[in-house]
């Protein structure tokens, strides 16, 4: 496959206006497939779902609150990111090489430090 054949495989981004609404629906798109994909994304959305709103209300100023909810927000964008490194990689083959787990446990590492980022986030403002 030569390479204009594969670029035009590609969905067109199109301009200005229409371009932001394609980038919209490409967003949704892999918020849906995370969601339906991958179990930890669903997870953390639930915790989000709870923590949330409690953060909104624990947080005695905006600073606060920003800084609650913002690390939960943290987690949800590494594990997204987590989740595509890993589809990346598992779409490069099924055989087991050391740089892919390297990269799979780095990625896993990303979303660890996020939660240890809420911990101590949390920790700091309501303790």
């Amino acid at each position: 496959m030569s390479e204009n054949e594969s670029d035009s495989q590609l969905p067109s981004k199109g301009k200005g206006v229409s371009r932001l609404i394609a980038a919209t629906g490409f967003s949704l798109a892999g918020l849906m497939a995370a969601l339906q994909h991958e179990e930890a994304f669903r997870l953390e959305v639930v915790i989000f779902c709870i923590l949330a709103p409690a953060g909104l209300w624990l947080g005695q100023s905006r600073v606060e609150q920003v800084l609650l909810v913002g690390s939960l927000f943290v987690v949800l964008l590494m594990e997204l990111i987590n989740s595509a490194l890993e589809a990346a990689i598992d779409r490069s083959g099924s055989e087991y090489h050391i740089l892919a787990g390297r990269a799979k446990d780095i990625g896993s590492a990303a979303v660890f430090v996020a939660l240890l980022l809420v911990v101590f986030t949390w920790g700091m403002l309501l303790l």
